[in-house]
């Protein structure tokens, strides 16, 4: 096999399908209901930003930008999907602009919801279990090594359960498409089907890996927080997410770019966290990929550019 060059095109799944970014563009593939592809691509200034040169500040943009993005590439997925009969019925007197209103308002209202839970469930649960645990140890850094190892438990726990459901399934199955379609393209190999399949579902730079990183690194960035008073221990704490994902990012980038055997090391929980969280995917579920990846980034060209590069990896494998 050839050796892995960095592309710098990522993405995620969304509802019956992929979404991939590259630089200033990013591009949404649905499998729709007739069982064609249905590709929207769209651009934004991101990657023209001066701040994507600064360390840990371009973590922290990525990171917003990959949250924003995300959020509006699931609606466009959404807004392909078939609505129930009740749905269909209250919308049947509504023009074009006034439904997705109302998609934007309900997809909109779900992703606050679904950040307050998130934020109840993985940080403020913890903590408050925490300080219940600091009873029977009342060392500091104890306490937090606590919380963060219970948080990774909690987070772990979520993983395991949704994956049971059909829908998140397949979500998963479009994930294992998605870093297949990544990895294919980074080892030299031409973007087909069969070529697709043949790539390992599992990428470094995948935010299934980046989200147990801030969980791993919140640990030792909380430890600075010196106050008593529990409002402004929870307040520092959300305070200084930014400051985590800014780090976290760099290690996944670093980790991306990197085949060092101590990055690689570090880099085998995320990994191994990807086996639930990615499913391999059937044929048609790649041809989406495939299509997410031609709307947006030109594999022929970056494969013919570092022709010498993957040479050079098959060198080094052989």
């Amino acid at each position: 096999m050839a050796g892995k060059v960095f592309s710098g095109i990522g993405g995620q799944a969304v509802m019956e399908g992929v979404m991939m970014r590259s630089k200033d563009e990013y591009a949404v593939a649905v499998r729709l209901s007739d069982h064609s592809i249905h590709v929207e691509k769209k651009q934004d200034n991101f990657g023209s930003s001066k701040w994507l040169k600064v360390p840990i500040i371009r973590g922290v943009i990525s990171f917003i930008y990959s949250l924003v993005t995300g959020i509006r590439a699931l609606m466009t997925s959404a807004s392909f999907i078939e609505d129930d009969e009740e749905t269909k019925e209250k919308r049947s007197h509504m023009t074009a602009e006034e439904i997705k209103k109302a998609e934007d308002k309900e997809l909109w209202g779900s992703f606050f919801f679904s950040l307050v839970l998130a934020l109840a469930i993985f940080f403020m649960l913890p903590y408050g279990l925490s300080k219940l645990f600091q009873r029977l140890v009342p060392n500091k850094e104890v306490v937090i090594a606590f919380e963060g190892i219970l948080r990774v438990v909690i987070f772990l726990a979520y993983i395991v359960l949704i994956s049971k459901l059909e829908d998140i399934r397949r979500v998963y199955m479009y994930h294992g498409a998605e870093h297949k379609c990544i990895n294919c393209i980074e080892n030299g190999m031409p973007l087909t089907v069969e070529n697709v399949k043949k790539s390992a579902r599992l990428h470094k730079r995948c935010g299934t890996s980046f989200i147990f990183i801030v969980m791993i690194i919140s640990i030792f960035v909380f430890m600075f927080i010196r106050s008593e008073n529990p409002l402004i221990q929870i307040l520092l704490r959300f305070a200084l997410i930014p400051v985590v994902a800014g780090i976290s990012y760099e290690f996944i980038r670093l980790a991306g770019r990197s085949e060092n055997a101590l990055v690689n090391l570090l880099s085998k929980p995320g990994l191994a966290l990807q086996k639930l969280t990615t499913q391999e995917p059937d044929d048609s579920m790649i041809e989406v990929g495939i299509a997410s990846v031609e709307a947006v980034f030109d594999w022929k060209k970056f494969q013919e550019e570092h022709q010498s590069d993957f040479a050079m990896g098959n060198e080094v494998h052989h």
